[in-house]
């Protein structure tokens, strides 16, 4: 079993002994998000310490988008409790890149497919650096911000 797996189940049962409410039920969504995954596709298997992670990025992903809804839609008392497990969720996955980290990973990123195609690349080439970058960048830099930073460096 997963050692971050073994990890959420563990702090959940001690969510539950300390009657943390918001602490128990988010990472039971977890959990269940995670054997959701596991049963998906033909054969049930065990995801790895990767795909885990990228199981609880999506679900921290989730939460802050409910939470931008929620603010939108002039209810603050439902954003606060959706930001609050996002930030449950947010202790597990490994600290975020800084704007200097990620410009830097753009930056090399983008000399590398110079280097590969003998120019600077172009927008055409944009969708294989950001997938270069978002390979790099393991999960601790969100798409959208790693696309904004690419097209702003071949633009």
């Amino acid at each position: 079993m997963a050692g971050l797996k073994d990890r959420l189940k563990a702090d959940r049962i001690v969510a539950m002994k300390a009657r943390d409410e918001i602490a128990k039920n988010t990472l039971g969504m977890a959990l269940t998000a995670i054997q959701v995954e596991e049963v998906a596709g033909e054969v049930a298997r065990e995801l790895s310490e990767d795909e885990v992670r990228t199981v609880l990025t999506r679900e921290v992903a989730k939460r802050k988008d409910s939470a931008q809804a929620y603010t939108d839609g002039r209810r603050p008392e439902l954003a606060e409790k959706e930001l609050a497990e996002a930030a449950v969720l947010q202790a597990y996955l490994p600290a975020a890149l800084t704007e200097d980290e990620l410009d830097a990973l753009v930056t090399e990123e983008v000399a590398a497919a110079a280097a590969t195609l003998g120019a600077a690349p172009t927008m055409k080439q944009m969708g294989q650096v950001i997938k270069a970058v978002n390979a790099r960048a393991q999960g601790r830099a969100e798409g959208a911000v790693v696309a904004t930073k690419v097209r702003a460096a071949l633009g």
